[in-house]
C-alpha cells in the first residue's frame, strides 16, 4: 500500500495514536526494521490488524512515523512456565508505512491517554498529511573502516564482525556518501552526523 493509499483510507474504527518510550524511539533510529513491536501493553486499548497508527514521542510530541496494524502475536502466558497461569495479550505489532525518525514533525494540540491512544479517523489524517510525500531514493555508499591486528585475512574478518556486533551503532562510526560524490563523506554516530576530525574540535 502506498503512502497516499494509506492518508486516504481508513477503519471504521478510526486510528491510532502510539508513543514510544524515549529509549525505544532512539533504538528504532538506529537499526531499520520494517515493523514495531510493543509489548507490555496489558490494559490498553488494542487496535485491530489494519487499523492505521500515528507513532510518537513526547516531549515535545513529535510524529515519528506511520504504519498499519499487523497481526498480533499469539497470547503470552504471565508465567511461560506454568500452562494454567492467566493469558495475556500478545505484542502490537505495527508495519511502517511512512517513516520520518530523523525529521520528526512537531504536534500541537493532541492529547494522548497512554501507550496507545484512539484516534478519529479525520485527526490520523491531519496526522499523516502533516508528513506529506515520501522524499525520492538515491544511492548511497555507506563503509564502516576498523584497523584490525591478525595473523591472517579470515582471522581479521572475524575480528571486524566481533568488533560490529559488539560495539554496533552506538559506538562505531559509519561512513556515508552520496553514490559518485566521495568528497561529501559524513560521519554518523548514534544515528546522527558526527565530527571525526579532532582538529575541528579544538
Amino acid at each position: 500500500m502506498t503512502d497516499t493509499e494509506l492518508r486516504t483510507s481508513g477503519t471504521a474504527s478510526g486510528g491510532w495514536a502510539v508513543l514510544l518510550p524515549a529509549e525505544r524511539y532512539e533504538a528504532e533510529r538506529l537499526v531499520h526494521h520494517d515493523t514495531l513491536e510493543l509489548t507490555g501493553l496489558d490494559g490498553a486499548a488494542r487496535p485491530r490488524p489494519g487499523d492505521p497508527v500515528a507513532v510518537l514521542v513526547d516531549e515535545p510530541l513529535r510524529l515519528v512515523a506511520l504504519g498499519r496494524v499487523a497481526l498480533a502475536t499469539a497470547e503470552t502466558r504471565e508465567d511461560p512456565d506454568d500452562p494454567q497461569s492467566e493469558a495475556g495479550p500478545g505484542a502490537l505489532v505495527v508495519t511502517y508505512t511512512r517513516r520520518v525518525l530523523d525529521e520528526p514533525v512537531p504536534v500541537d494540540g493532541l492529547a494522548l491517554t497512554g501507550p496507545v491512544t484512539g484516534l478519529d479517523l479525520a485527526v490520523w489524517r491531519e496526522l499523516a498529511d502533516r508528513i506529506g510525500p515520501p522524499p525520492a531514493r538515491r544511492s548511497w555508499l555507506v563503509s564502516l573502516d576498523l584497523p584490525i591486528e591478525a595473523s591472517a585475512p579470515a582471522e581479521a574478518v572475524r575480528l571486524f564482525w566481533s568488533y560490529v556486533q559488539e560495539l554496533g551503532p552506538r559506538e562505531l562510526p559509519a561512513f556515508v556518501s552520496p553514490a559518485g560524490n566521495e568528497l561529501a563523506m559524513q560521519a554518523f554516530v548514534l544515528g546522527a552526523e558526527a565530527n571525526q576530525d579532532p582538529e575541528e574540535d579544538d
